[in-house]
């Protein structure tokens, strides 16, 4: 942040205690708690971890909180407060396949081992605000009692589901996973890609940090261009080969020990998508993937993630690049709302020295235009 003038710092510090007791509401009222956000907006939660690329629901509750529910400002608080933690050690790949899944589907087969699980969900419910709830104190909130099938014993997941896409790999159907989400051009012999959160982005930029990018990129703008990829701005013929949320080990390898060990279990959403390709030359005809993974559960972000990660293989795969999702410098220039907040944001801020010089320059070109028009 930088002001263009001196003083007025009076009137910030009464901007900033007029936010507090804006914050605050009705004194009246209980205070909200950041165990209420966590346990009680989910979802508002999950977006925050996955755009302030930090994994820590108290933290996050906490910046919802402070931003007095503004989403993208709780991200950018909670990625500032990431930036000031130190980096302890590297975990090791998380394993989706074993993910104990909570929800489980696929648009594409309907039987599958392990079966659809629709998990929590409102995919089938209807959008029309409920009356009855509108006093949670009634006890109006509490969830519709539970029938036999929706037992936690009947719902029982393993803790491995087979992968849908295998399913379409055993006949060759599909392009091979390859390394390509791990590490550049599918080359085991070529280094990591760069850490995200470590080093700015640079282009061209590799596979896996393009998904590193989306992963934590702004759900509504990934929404818009996935959603371009279908209405032709792009060559996306899609389906949801499968979409997974629950939660997944956390292994590392402490050093004095040598082998891996679980710390704990974060919730992720991935999903896998299909999607048309009429082959090439040098390539039989065959579905090409999209992918998405993102923290917490968010259906919408990981489909979306899986669009425009498919729209910006145009180039790997021999398409024409001419959709605004398929060129990748435009994407992931513009996919952080973090970064888009700062410099919309900025323009709040006083910029009278350089108005003035506009307005001059106007002044002047009047000026000049003016003795033009006397002289003819």
């Amino acid at each position: 942040m930088y002001v263009a003038v001196k003083g007025g710092e009076r009137a910030i510090d009464a901007a900033h205690r007029w936010m507090a007791e804006e914050r605050r509401g009705d004194p009246a009222l209980p205070q909200i708690t950041t165990a209420q956000i966590a346990a009680q907006l989910g979802r508002a939660v999950d977006r925050v971890m996955a755009e302030g690329a930090l994994y820590d629901r108290e933290l996050a509750a906490r910046a919802i909180r402070q931003a007095q529910g503004d989403l993208i400002e709780a991200a950018f608080l909670l990625r500032a407060s990431r930036a000031t933690l130190p980096r302890l050690v590297d975990s090791e790949p998380v394993d989706t396949g074993a993910m104990r899944a909570k929800r489980r589907i696929s648009a594409v087969f309907k039987d599958l081992p392990g079966g659809q699980r629709l998990g929590p969900t409102m995919d089938y419910t209807h959008r029309l605000l409920d009356p009855d709830a509108a006093d949670p104190a009634a006890g109006q909130f509490a969830p519709p009692e539970a029938t036999p099938e929706a037992t936690p014993e009947a719902q029982a997941t393993p803790t491995s589901l087979p992968r849908v896409m295998a399913m379409l790999g055993a006949d060759a159907l599909i392009e091979p996973d390859g390394d390509t989400l791990i590490q550049p051009d599918g080359n085991p012999a070529a280094p990591l890609p760069p850490d995200l959160t470590m080093a700015p982005l640079g282009f061209p930029a590799p596979r896996a940090l393009r998904l590193q990018a989306l992963a934590r990129g702004d759900e509504g703008f990934l929404l818009a261009l996935g959603y371009s990829t279908q209405r032709g701005y792009g060559n996306n013929h899609p389906f949801v080969g499968e979409l997974r949320m629950g939660e997944v080990a956390v292994n590392l390898v402490p050093p004095e020990l040598g082998f891996a060990i679980e710390i704990g279990e974060i919730t992720l959403t991935e999903c896998e998508m299909v999607n048309q390709f009429a082959g090439s030359r040098s390539v039989p005809a065959q579905f090409t993937r999209g992918y998405g993974l993102c923290f917490g559960h968010a259906d919408r972000k990981a489909i979306s993630m899986a669009l425009v990660d498919r729209a910006m293989r145009a180039a790997e795969l021999g398409e024409d690049v001419s959709a605004p999702a398929q060129q990748v410098e435009f994407v992931l220039s513009h996919c952080d709302n973090i970064e888009a907040t700062g410099f919309v944001e900025h323009l709040k801020l006083p910029h009278h020295v350089d108005f003035q010089s506009e307005l001059e320059t106007i002044r002047a070109l009047r000026a000049i235009a003016g003795d033009d028009d006397a002289a003819v």
